[in-house]
C-alpha cells in the first residue's frame, strides 16, 4: 500500500523549503534568500504520531511569471497537487496577504484537493494577530500560525496534517529498495535520462546548466523490484564563481552518492572526456558504490563500425579507475537503450554485493601467483600471501594475509583485484583489497 502524499505549495520565498527541513529534522532542501531556488518535486518521507506519509517541497507558485522558468516550475506544481491526498498551502504572514496567494487559494478551491492553510513567520507574539487576515481567502477557518525557522506550532500543523490523510502505519511503507545516484557534469542529460526511464516529466529540464539543484527521489519499479532513482545536481569542477545555492547542491549530490546503492555516470557521447569526469568516476569508487557508465546523446555522434568500441576504449583510458563499469550507449532524446538501464544497474547491484567461498578464493589467489610472482625487493624477504578471506560485500573486500603488507606493491594489487574480477565477475564493482601481516 503507497504511502499519503502531501505537498506543500506557495508563492515564492515563504518559507516551504524551511518548513520541509523542519518536519523532516535536517537540511535536505537547499535554502537561500534568492527567490525561486527550489524548481523540482522534492520528496522524503516523514512519520509523526505512528502515521508515515510522503511529504513534497515545490517550487515557488508564480501564476503570471514571466520567465519561461517559472511556467516549468508551475507545471511541477500542478503536478505535486494533482498526485497527493492533501495540499498544505504556506502563506507569509510578513509579507501579509497578496493577489498571488488568493489566486492560489482559488486555484486549490477549484481542483477540490484536500488543503490546510499554514501561517508561516510567526516568530513572535506580538505579530500572532496578523495571521488573522488569511482566514479571507474562504479555505475553511483560520490559519495554522508556524515559524518553520524556530519550530514553533509545528508540532500542531502535523497533528492536523495527520489528521486529515489516510492513516497507515509505518510498517506498511515499502523497505528493501534499490538506490540509483545518477550522476555527472551539468547538462550531460541526467533529468532527460530520469524522465525516461520514469515515462513521465518528473524533473525540469532545459538546455540552461545547472536547472536540477536539489538530489530528487523518484521512485521506479522495474519487474517487481523497488527502485528508488536520485537526479542530482550537476557536479561542477569549481564552484567559487557560482551561488551559494549551488555549492551546496553539489554537497547534497555527494551524499546521495555516498547513501545509494549503485550510481549512473552519465557522460556526453558528443563531446570528450573531462578531468571532471574522471574526478566524478572517482568520487564513485571511491565511495565504493557499483557503477554502470551512460553515454548519452548516441543519436548525435556519427558512427561507423567501430565507433562505440573505440569510444568506449578510449573512455576506459580516460577513467582507468573505473575501466570495469558496464556502458551503455543511450539517446534520452530518441529513448534508445534506455530500457536496458535498469537490467544494468540490477547486474552491478548483484555483483557488488556477491560473495565468494573462501577455498574458491585462496585457489584463485594461488593462480594469480603463479602467473606472475610477486617481484622481490633487493635486500628484503620475497613477500609470501598466506591467506585471503572475503571480509564483506558492497563493495566486496577482502583480506590478504602476507609476511609484510608494507611489500605489497600498488601494481601488484591492482594484478590481483583484476584476477580476482576476471574470475569472479564482481560486475561493476571496486574491489577492496585489505592487506594485513600476519605471522
Amino acid at each position: 500500500m503507497s504511502l499519503p502524499v502531501v505537498a506543500i505549495v506557495g508563492r515564492p520565498n515563504v518559507g516551504k523549503s524551511t518548513l520541509f527541513n523542519r518536519i523532516l529534522g535536517r537540511s535536505l532542501a537547499v535554502v537561500d534568500d534568492l527567490p525561486g531556488i527550489t524548481r523540482d518535486r522534492l520528496y522524503a518521507r516523514v512519520e509523526w504520531t505512528g502515521a508515515a506519509f510522503l511529504l513534497i517541497d515545490t517550487g515557488g507558485w508564480v501564476p503570471e511569471g514571466g520567465d519561461p522558468m517559472d511556467g516549468r516550475i508551475l507545471d511541477q506544481v500542478f503536478r505535486a497537487v494533482e498526485e497527493c491526498d492533501l495540499v498544505l498551502f504556506l502563506v507569509d504572514v510578513r509579507a501579509g496577504l497578496t493577489p498571488h496567494d488568493a489566486e492560489i487559494a482559488r486555484h486549490l478551491l477549484r481542483t477540490g484537493r484536500p488543503h490546510l492553510l499554514a501561517a508561516n513567520k510567526v516568530d513572535s507574539e506580538r505579530i500572532l494577530p496578523d495571521a488573522a487576515e488569511f482566514a479571507s481567502l474562504g479555505l475553511g477557518g483560520s490559519p495554522h500560525a508556524i515559524s518553520a525557522t524556530e519550530g514553533r506550532g509545528i508540532g500542531d500543523l502535523l497533528d492536523e496534517v495527520v489528521a486529515r490523510i489516510p492513516r497507515r502505519a509505518a510498517a506498511e511503507a515499502e523497505t528493501g529498495e534499490i538506490r540509483i545516484a545518477v550522476v555527472g557534469r551539468p547538462n550531460v542529460g541526467k533529468s532527460s535520462i530520469v524522465n525516461r526511464l520514469l515515462g513521465e516529466d518528473r524533473m525540469i529540464v532545459h538546455e540552461a546548466p545547472g536547472t536540477t539543484r536539489d538530489a530528487i527521489d523518484a521512485p521506479l519499479r522495474y519487474h517487481g523490484r523497488r527502485m528508488v532513482i536520485v537526479d542530482t545536481a550537476g557536479i561542477r569542477r569549481r564552484l567559487a564563481a557560482h551561488p551559494n545555492f549551488e555549492f551546496y547542491a553539489m554537497l547534497r549530490a555527494l551524499r546521495s552518492l555516498e547513501s545509494a546503492d549503485a550510481a549512473l555516470l552519465v557522460l556526453d557521447a558528443t563531446a570528450p572526456l573531462t578531468r571532471q569526469d574522471q574526478r566524478i568516476a572517482r568520487m564513485i569508487d571511491d565511495a565504493g558504490r557499483p557503477c554502470v557508465w551512460a553515454f548519452n546523446k548516441w543519436d548525435l555522434v556519427e558512427k561507423s563500425e567501430k565507433t562505440a568500441d573505440r569510444l568506449l576504449k578510449g573512455a576506459r583510458q580516460t577513467i582507468a579507475m573505473q575501466d570495469y563499469a558496464p556502458a551503455e550507449f543511450v539517446s534520452a532524446l530518441t529513448v534508445q537503450r534506455i530500457s536496458r538501464i535498469p537490467e544494468r544497474i540490477l547486474e552491478v547491484y548483484a555483483g557488488s554485493r556477491q560473495e565468494i567461498a573462501t577455498p574458491e578464493l585462496n585457489a584463485c589467489i594461488r593462480r594469480a601467483i603463479e602467473r606472475n610472482p610477486p617481484r622481490a625487493v633487493k635486500g628484503e624477504r620475497p613477500l609470501k600471501i598466506y591467506y585471503a578471506t572475503q571480509v564483506r560485500t558492497a563493495p566486496p573486500t577482502i583480506s590478504l594475509f602476507v609476511n609484510k603488507a608494507q611489500r605489497l606493491a600498488a601494481s601488484y594489487e591492482r594484478y590481483l583485484a583484476r584476477e580476482l574480477r576476471a574470475a569472479f565477475g564482481f560486475a561493476g564493482s571496486p574491489i577492496r583489497l585489505q592487506v594485513r601481516t600476519s605471522r
